[in-house]
């Protein structure tokens, strides 16, 4: 069965697991985790819940929930949410990011994860449409996008700048 589930404590080993194979930047996907010890992961992953309650939040961020795709009890991608638009975010990454690991690409989860996702965060957007981009480089994640509704709103030499109708 494939699920979202936010990051929590008591999946904080497999979450950690995940979290530290993800490159530190693949495709615009910025991982600050990568290669983090299993004791330093117990620190960032208060700070992660913490953010998707808008606490500790650096100067100019927004709050932030980080989802885990499972299928079953496997994560095979993880989510960011972002709560709301700052002028930063709404010309830039907008208010979803996501990664799937190798292993699991190609093979629908990235459009079941997002569609999924959508489900979640609708009526919790604020905005008309939800915002994405994606690299130009990643033709995969734009069809996962268009899969889901998605449209081209503009581009630039690098991005596509995508918006879901709620």
């Amino acid at each position: 069965m494939l699920y979202l589930k936010a990051a929590n404590y008591e999946d904080a080993e497999s979450e950690w697991l995940f979290q530290r194979s993800i490159p530190e930047d693949e495709n615009g996907f910025i991982n600050d985790y990568h290669g983090i010890s299993r004791e330093d992961f117990g620190v960032a992953l208060d700070t992660i819940i913490a953010q998707s309650l808008g606490e500790q939040l650096p100067e100019g961020y927004v709050p932030q929930t980080v989802y885990y795709l499972r299928d079953d009890e496997t994560i095979v991608g993880t989510f960011h949410f972002r709560h709301f638009l700052t002028e930063a975010l709404a010309g830039g990454s907008g208010h979803i990011g996501y990664y799937i690991a190798p292993g699991y690409r190609g093979k629908g989860y990235g459009t079941q994860g997002l569609k999924l996702l959508l489900e979640e965060i609708r009526d919790a957007v604020a905005e008309e449409e939800i915002y994405l981009r994606v690299k130009k480089s990643n033709p995969a994640s734009l069809k996962v996008m268009e899969n889901n509704g998605g449209y081209i709103h503009h581009e630039d030499g690098e991005n596509y700048y995508v918006r879901i109708r709620k």
